[in-house]
């Protein structure tokens, strides 16, 4: 039985980064503000950010559309409503293994090709999110000589451009080059992995099919407007909570915020991401003037309160597929 090093280091982690988060906490001044909350605010924060998850469903469609043309929404649905639920509540970042199975089961699309899309399906989300993050750090309502890790804000602006721009000629020589590129991770796989060769190669021709969405502007387009839709959908949801707790800031330090959350829960982490988006939040809105307490205070609010509804629907069309919880902690094996 292999130890489970990657759940051990998420929650390590998770522990390490919610007592740094609450080592200085005042209670009383977070109940404060908990108290003071608007609750009709919050509410519909919870709901705008729930609705991200429809969208993300509906930008899965063009992606699919090489494997299968036209798909209906409601397995796309329920598949990502399962799938979001399982990064919710079972270790070791399953959900993307749980959305891709439950499509496979409810569509004939095979398990590689639903997996790989769901490889592209992340790959937009990169660009689009550090997109939002560096677009929102050129504001000239960004905090003037804010600093992120001892350096200028600026420093990492111009290099998140850059990046962005490196992101996107990648994932564009994956589409144009994919034989050289497969050719390449094979020369280095026979030398160091060879047992993962052939898998390896399986997936980047995966990979590289799902990416053709980049040879078709329709379908590039309609792609890339469901992304920018669920992010700016996101960033709004953390916008009305920044109204509802009393956090003044503006609609680009949301994106900001969303930026800096995403990175941090990116990390090996326990189900649900608790301390990292906690820690990623208070670091990111500090810039901006926010006291800790407002912020953790804010983070806690929303944080847990947007993980209930969609870990319900997709509980609910779980139970409705026939399956049960404990069926799907085997997926990974």
């Amino acid at each position: 039985m292999r130890f489970p090093w990657r759940s051990a280091i998420g929650l390590a982690l998770t522990v390490v980064l919610l007592w740094w988060v609450f080592k200085d906490a005042q209670w009383t001044e977070m109940w404060a503000h908990l108290r003071a909350a608007n609750v009709p605010l919050v509410l519909l924060a919870v709901g705008v950010g729930t609705c991200i998850f429809p969208l993300r469903a509906r930008r899965w469609r063009p992606i699919l559309d090489s494997v299968a043309p036209s798909l209906p929404f409601d397995p796309l649905w329920r598949s990502t409503a399962v799938g979001m639920m399982a990064n919710n509540i079972l270790p070791a970042r399953m959900g993307e293994l749980v959305r891709a199975y439950m499509l496979t089961r409810l569509t004939p699309v095979p398990f590689s090709a639903s997996f790989a899309s769901l490889v592209v399906d992340r790959a937009f989300d990169a660009f689009v999110v550090l997109l939002l993050t560096v677009l929102a750090m050129f504001d000239p309502e960004f905090p003037v000589g804010a600093q992120i890790a001892g350096r200028p804000a600026g420093h990492f602006a111009g290099t998140g451009l850059v990046l962005v721009v490196i992101i996107g000629l990648a994932l564009y020589s994956i589409v144009f080059f994919p034989a050289r590129l497969i050719r390449i991770y094979e020369l280095f796989a026979r030398r160091v992995t060879p047992r993962f060769e052939e898998r390896g190669r399986a997936m980047l021709k995966s990979f590289a099919e799902g990416l053709s969405v980049l040879r078709h502007p329709a379908r590039f387009g309609s792609v890339m407007w469901w992304t920018l839709l669920h992010w700016l959908a996101q960033a709004l949801a953390f916008y009305i909570m920044f109204k509802a707790v009393g956090i003044e800031a503006p609609y680009t330090a949301a994106l900001f915020v969303q930026g800096v959350i995403v990175i941090g829960v990116s990390l090996p982490s326990t189900p649900g991401y608790f301390g990292f988006f906690e820690a990623a939040a208070v670091v990111s809105l500090v810039l901006f003037g926010v006291s800790e307490s407002l912020a953790v205070a804010w983070a806690l609010t929303y944080h847990i309160l947007s993980l209930i509804p969609i870990t319900v629907i997709g509980l609910y069309y779980l139970a409705r597929s026939g399956m049960r919880l404990g069926e799907l902690k085997q997926i990974q094996r």
